[in-house]
């Protein structure tokens, strides 16, 4: 983290022209970008919203309500400073939690930021069906979404994030599908930088499927090439986004492969469609266990060969993922667990951590720490 605050970064006034970026938004975006990626730290996703919590909260035994929800992001935000700022540098937000506030009346975006961490927020609404196609979704959002980047950045948020998801079958992606993501992407892209708000571009490939790691390497080469040619077409400032790509994986129903395999191959899709101007790339680890999302973010930060980019790793390798879950059936709701789920939360993501550098000694490692 640098020794400035993220509050910051720049005081000029938010322009609307979705035209190229003069010097000031442009080196605003890149200082924001170079925070995210400081060494050893992720993002947090903690922008699930009230109704994907409902099952989550359901199996702890406790009840959703606004309450409960900001209960659970303060015991995730407030853990040990000093800890939490070694492997967290910023944290995706839901709107509902973006206005919120601490226990001792402070807004979240606000008390993040006293620690070094940079709050963003997802801008997207989800995904809705995508007609003409075999049971595909496309994602909305883009209506007004100038007028609430702006109001965003206004609130203390520096980045955003938005998500669009692709299945692999024999006749999956469609050209449509790409066609529109990769346009939907593009535009929320320019927007957000309009409004100096680095975005968060998430081309999010499932693993579902029998589809081999062949087949998964070659859609990941297609999407990301279409995705990039309209990022291109649409002026993006690439220094100053983050791609949030899945990795390379085969179907959950295919037979698995070794760490040093998935580096090869989502190294190979990187290489072969990702431009070096891009800074980082943030890894999803949908699909994959705890421990194999660590060992392969590891292999990929161990491996030989081109990597132009900082190779993180979204959410510490998915954070929300690997630590939150655990750490709220700690938790449980109860005050007096807080330190206990917080203690769990710091040492999973220090693990996570540890693989976004590459640091992790497979053969020493015990599995079970995972």
């Amino acid at each position: 983290m640098t020794s400035s605050s993220p509050r910051c970064f720049c005081k000029d006034k938010v322009k609307g022209k979705f035209v190229d970026l003069d010097i000031a938004p442009s080196l605003e975006l890149q200082k924001i970008v170079e925070t995210l990626s400081a060494p050893g730290k992720g993002l947090l996703a903690s922008d699930e919203s009230p109704t994907s919590l409902n099952d989550r909260f359901a199996e702890i035994g406790i009840e959703n309500t606004e309450n409960t929800r900001r209960d659970y992001r303060q015991m995730l935000f407030s853990a040990n400073k000093c800890e939490l700022m070694k492997y967290i540098s910023g944290v995706i937000l839901h709107n509902e939690t973006l206005y919120q506030k601490t226990t001792d009346g402070v807004n979240f975006a606000e008390f993040l930021q006293q620690r070094n961490i940079v709050p963003g927020i997802k801008v997207d609404k989800g995904l809705i069906n995508l007609s003409g196609t075999e049971n595909e979704s496309m994602t909305e959002g883009l209506d007004n979404l100038k007028e609430k980047c702006m109001q965003y950045k206004r609130e203390g948020c520096h980045f955003t994030k938005w998500r669009c998801v692709y299945s692999i079958s024999e006749t999956k992606p469609s050209q449509l599908l790409m066609s529109i993501n990769a346009s939907t992407l593009a535009r929320y892209a320019t927007i957000c930088q309009s409004a100096r708000l680095v975005p968060i571009v998430e081309p999010e490939i499932l693993s579902v499927g029998e589809h081999n790691i062949e087949k998964a390497l070659q859609i990941h080469e297609e999407v990301l090439s279409i995705v990039f040619r309209a990022l291109n077409e649409h002026r993006v400032y690439l220094e100053g986004m983050i791609l949030k790509p899945a990795m390379v994986l085969p179907g959950v129903r295919s037979p698995n492969y070794t760490p040093q395999i998935v580096a090869d191959y989502t190294l190979k899709a990187l290489q072969r469609t990702v431009p070096p101007a891009v800074p980082t790339i943030l890894f999803l680890s949908g699909g994959q266990t705890d421990e194999d999302a660590i060992l392969n973010l590891n292999a990929i930060n161990t491996s030989e060969g081109k990597k132009p980019w900082t190779l993180r790793s979204y959410d510490n390798v998915s954070i929300s993922n690997l630590t939150k879950n655990e750490a709220m059936k700690i938790w449980k709701g109860n005050a007096a667990n807080v330190e206990a789920a917080q203690s769990v939360f710091l040492k999973k993501a220090k693990l996570c951590s540890d693989a976004s550098l590459g640091k992790i000694n497979v053969e020493k490692m015990n599995i079970e720490n995972i």
